[in-house]
């Protein structure tokens, strides 16, 4: 064992987040066997603190609590302490997210998690005070409280298991008519941008033609563009909205969120045509390309600037009065809702959907000048598959060169970084790559590579590769990791606010068996709202998309959105069950 445990041993962590507590006074250790074994023999209770670099009450408790000498006296004397970045570890953060949700119905992060030596969860809290706020309890007596829990209880803590989803089967029709009776003031009842339930209703959309489903779409992505989740300068989106009318965003900019709005923006520019939502998907490359880009893409920016949530996005209306001319003032008034709806300060709001470029380029600049949020650095595989895909749909449906020069160099830079011999890597930083390998790295690494050769014609090997690798995360049930210091936990199932891991791996499975001529059975729905990318996979197994052949790519300007492109010596079109051939590709065009 060559770990020194009574010192914070974070300074050797390759995790922006846990870097940032690396001077903490507590001796935070990372995750691994010998931190465990070590907890074991001392017979010392784990402290386990999930949580990522661009979160707000992560940072407010690291302030606080974890700078607090007392505190950490406490927990260098009695606890084993443990940081993890819920980012690098999905299948803990993922395990431990499940107890804190069954045992007190609700989660979030930080999430803290106390277990027993041997690493079973018996309590679970998210934000703790050093001092008591908010109704709760201050952290020091949390932790008495722990021990003599632990003391009186240890007897009876019961080995924990996330349940694993049970299915249950819905009707097509039923589960459109349960999104179109949830639909109420643009949402279904949650601020998250709900990307799964959009790509679901596009899909069927297209197909059926459904007015109050196209009603429904162009709603929500109408509120999503013009209200408080966008960032109507830079382009990009927040992570989501406080209230029910999208007004008032938590300012963290996640790259899997830019990813998933360039994706359902560019099915809803393709199937809807608003020219609205070509100028959001330009603008999201753009952001991407001016704050995320270096090689791969960085996984987030901060919500918060020197420990003030939004301050870089914010403003005052005397400041912009300044900056803009009587005329650009005038005009801006006329786009832009000014109330002053941020603790004082304005965050920009449009009254109508309309783009000033070149009044918001320069209110850009001067907001480039002040002081900028954090950055998490690290690059993250799955997310940067998923910004790939993301390009690559925007380049089918606009038309735009760039874009699919900018998926396949992605996806390039990818296997040259995080995939070798064989492995996927699921994180790195500042060149250094994470140890273990992970459910969602392959599925979307695997699904990316379908859209690749869709484009290209090449990768049919790694195809097949992936495909076959992927197939041993599942045995009864898909699991979210294979490392050898955790225990091997059921995969995440709810389609929200991203697709699960579980959902990405059967649409990687499903578009791999299309492409390598593989069987696939038709499915059963799942409850909507809660599995709609699951539920998309199943409108495409029953045969409502096209799945063409064709000896080469035909230009995605002719044809749905609905459908997937094979190479083959034959021209064919199977749809709904039944594959029909065709003399020439013009002919099959023509039955479109």
């Amino acid at each position: 064992m060559t770990s020194n445990f009574k010192r914070n041993n974070l300074d050797k962590a390759t995790s922006p987040y846990l870097l940032q507590h690396k001077d903490n006074p507590i001796h935070w250790q990372e995750w691994s066997k010998d931190v465990l074994e070590y907890a074991r023999k001392k017979n010392k209770l784990l402290f386990v603190s999930v949580g990522y670099a661009t979160c707000h009450w992560c940072h407010v408790m690291a302030q606080e609590a974890f700078s607090n000498k007392e505190i950490a006296g406490v927990l260098n004397e009695h606890f084993v302490s443990i940081k993890v970045d819920r980012e690098q570890r999905p299948d803990i953060d993922h395990y431990l997210m499940a107890f804190m949700q069954e045992t007190h119905g609700q989660g979030g992060w930080p999430l803290n998690v106390f277990l027993t030596p041997d690493v079973q969860p018996f309590f679970a809290a998210t934000y703790m005070p050093a001092e008591s706020r908010y109704g709760l309890s201050r952290f020091l007596d949390v932790l008495h409280n722990v021990q003599e829990m632990y003391s009186s209880q240890k007897g009876d803590i019961q080995k924990y298991l996330p349940p694993i989803s049970q299915e249950e089967h819905h009707e097509e029709g039923q589960i459109i008519q349960s999104i179109k009776d949830h639909f109420m003031n643009n949402t279904f009842g949650a601020q998250f941008p709900p990307y799964n339930t959009l790509l679901f209703l596009l899909s069927y959309y297209e197909q059926k033609k459904d007015t109050e489903i196209k009603e429904i779409i162009e709603k929500i992505l109408d509120v999503i563009a013009t209200r408080g989740l966008h960032d109507h300068l830079q382009g990009g989106f927040y992570r989501y909205c406080v209230d029910a009318a999208w007004m008032i965003p938590h300012f963290e900019k996640m790259l899997y969120d830019q990813a998933m709005m360039l994706w359902v923006y560019s099915v809803a520019y393709k199937i809807l045509r608003k020219p609205e939502y070509k100028t959001v998907v330009e603008k999201i490359r753009e952001c991407l390309e001016e704050t995320y880009a270096d090689g791969l893409y960085y996984a987030a920016h901060d919500a918060d600037t020197d420990h003030n949530e939004g301050d870089t996005y914010l403003w005052d209306q005397e400041e912009l009065k300044k900056q803009l001319s009587t005329s650009e003032y005038k005009q801006f008034m006329d786009v832009y809702a000014l109330d002053k709806n941020f603790e004082g300060k304005i965050h920009l709001i449009k009254k109508k959907d309309v783009f000033l470029p070149d009044i918001e380029k320069k209110l850009l600049r001067i907001r480039k000048k002040r002081k900028q949020p954090f950055t998490d650095k690290k690059f993250l595989t799955n997310w940067n598959a998923l910004t790939g895909i993301g390009f690559m749909i925007a380049y089918r449906s606009l038309d735009k060169r760039i874009l699919r020069t900018r998926a396949i160099t992605l996806f390039k830079k990818i296997l040259e970084k995080h995939y070798r011999q064989g492995v996927v890597y699921h994180s790195s930083y500042k060149g250094k790559l994470q140890q273990g390998e992970f459910l969602e790295d392959y599925a979307v690494l695997l699904l990316y590579a379908t859209y690749i050769y869709e484009e290209t014609g090449k990768y049919k090997n790694l195809i097949e590769k992936l495909y076959t690798k992927l197939s041993e995360f599942y045995d009864q049930h898909w699991i979210e990791s294979k490392s050898t210091d955790f225990i091997q936990t059921p995969s995440r199932t709810l389609d929200h606010p991203t697709p699960s891991s579980a959902s990405l791996a059967e649409m990687a499975q499903l578009r791999a068996a299309i492409v390598l001529g593989k069987e696939y059975a038709s499915a059963k729905y799942r409850q909507p709202l809660q599995h709609d990318f699951f539920n998309l996979i199943v409108f495409i197994k029953n045969g409502n998309w096209h799945i063409l052949h064709a000896p080469y790519t035909i230009e995605w300007t002719q044809l749905p959105a609905n459908c997937i492109q094979v190479r083959s010596t034959t021209i064919q079109d199977c749809y709904k069950q039944k594959c029909r051939e065709f003399k020439d590709v013009s002919e099959l065009l023509a039955s479109l």
